[in-house]
């Protein structure tokens, strides 16, 4: 097995065939796979089905499943489009953390694999100097700082907000149908006095679409770091 990043490492030959193979169709053929039933219908059996090829072929372009789900990751992050160089720091955060929601609603599985290590792929990297270039601190680790608290806030508001979605097919319940169902029950416990703030909660929160709760969320961190350096 190579050491080399497989971005790093040239694709095999070109040799007539008749079922072209490159990295780009095995990628490609992995995210719809992963769109259609999570990362599990991800295996080298299933993509090099969808692609009419022999499972062994694929090693020749992509070495492990590890790396073929650094490039699936990668190839999403290329879907976002970066803020405008000309953004404050404000409204290219803004503009990152809708992006990088937005990818995940359209691919749920891209949430699972953005928690740890970062990533290092072209497409990640280029995505991560244009958001670190919005915030224009003098002090690098600030400039950390605002940006992994922003990221921290995307990652856990999204990963709740496609948790509800999962929730919502595999019971065949909406959120609202769950809440409705539940409600004798939640009356019972608010009448026990126990729980006075969730009865108002209940009772006197109004109803938001997930971008309003998103939007709301958002406004309160980039509220955090203007407040901490100063910023209008």
């Amino acid at each position: 097995m190579s050491k080399e990043a497989v971005w790093d490492r040239p694709e095999p030959p070109s040799k007539p065939s008749p079922v072209p193979l490159s990295r780009e169709l095995i990628v490609g053929a992995a995210i719809r796979l992963a769109d259609a039933g999570g990362l599990d219908e991800v295996s080298f059996r299933k993509v090099a089905a969808a692609l009419n090829a022999g499972p062994m072929r694929l090693y020749g372009y992509v070495e492990t499943k590890d790396e073929l789900l650094d490039l699936m990751v990668d190839e999403v992050y290329g879907e976002i489009t970066p803020p405008s160089p000309s953004a404050d720091w404000r409204s290219g955060l803004k503009h990152v953390a809708h992006g990088l929601r937005d990818a995940a609603r359209r691919h749920e599985w891209f949430i699972d694999l953005l928690s740890g290590r970062p990533h290092q792929g072209p497409n990640a990297l280029v995505h991560m100097e244009t958001t670190l270039a919005t915030v224009r601190f003098a002090d690098i680790d600030q400039v950390l700082g605002a940006v992994g608290a922003v990221m921290a806030y995307v990652f856990g508001a999204v990963r709740g907000e496609i948790t509800e979605l999962r929730a919502e097919r595999s019971s065949g319940m909406t959120e609202e149908q769950w809440q409705r169902a539940s409600g004798p029950y939640m009356e019972r416990m608010l009448a026990t006095g126990r729980f006075p703030l969730l009865g108002r909660v209940m009772h006197e929160s109004s109803d938001r679409d997930p971008v309003q709760v998103f939007e709301t969320g958002l406004d309160y961190v980039l509220d955090g770091i203007a407040t901490r350096h100063n910023l209008a």
